[in-house]
């Protein structure tokens, strides 16, 4: 059974969803591929689910991942002494940063420019084309998220929204939205957290599948 399988298994009520989960899939296995890096913003549950996604796609998740192996033998050659174990504790990384976490750009940009550009200030200084952007919504209407969104378009970043049954403006203005059944914050929140770990296992899995595999994702 696939992940998607099992994720429909624990929610029937995602079946819906997975034409367009696959259509995110998709777009970040291209941009992983491409060695384009992810951004993840949200408020609130959703700003400490990009926190949690940030964590799954950073470091292992449910598989090994060995780095390649031309960097293991570079580390063991330059540094003798500890370069084995820098290269045994390493794991393989998707790039992927959280716009939550910065609290002293946060505050500055909420107190001299204006709060809701807290995200589309980082936006703008990390994003380049072909990189994603991840946003996340119950309501698909949080005008700090929906300014990041529209400067993401406009930089050519893939964009996908994580929201509820209604969508607000998230579902018009994203490349793919994921409109999770419910209308309720805790409903919403519980299946978007099922939805990022299924892309997160997905993504492991295509580029970690093999055991020992030291030829997975690496920038």
């Amino acid at each position: 059974m696939n992940h998607l399988e099992l994720l429909i298994q624990k929610y029937p009520d995602l079946e819906e969803c997975l034409p367009d989960i696959r259509t995110a899939y998709e777009g970040m296995l291209k941009a992983f591929q491409q060695g384009k890096k992810l951004l993840i913003c949200g408020n609130g549950g959703s700003a400490a689910d990009s926190e949690h996604f940030v964590g799954e796609l950073m470091k292992g998740f449910r598989l090994p991942r060995p780095i390649p192996n031309e960097l293991l033998q570079r580390l063991i050659t330059s540094y003798p002494e500890h370069g084995a174990y820098l290269a045994a504790h390493l794991q393989g990384a998707f790039p992927t940063l959280s716009l939550v976490s910065q609290t002293a750009l946060i505050t500055a940009i909420a107190n001299d420019v204006a709060p809701d550009m807290i995200f589309a200030q980082q936006v703008y200084g990390y994003g380049r084309p072909g990189d994603m952007l991840l946003a996340l919504s119950t309501s698909g209407t949080s005008r700090n998220v929906i300014n990041a969104i529209e400067l993401a378009r406009t930089l050519e970043l893939f964009t996908i929204g994580m929201t509820g049954k209604n969508g607000g403006a998230m579902k018009g203005l994203c490349t793919v939205t994921i409109q999770v059944p419910w209308e309720q914050t805790p409903d919403i929140q519980e299946r978007h957290l099922a939805v990022y770990h299924a892309l997160s296992s997905m993504l492991e899995e295509r580029f970690f599948g093999q055991t020992g595999n030291r030829e997975g994702y690496h920038p």
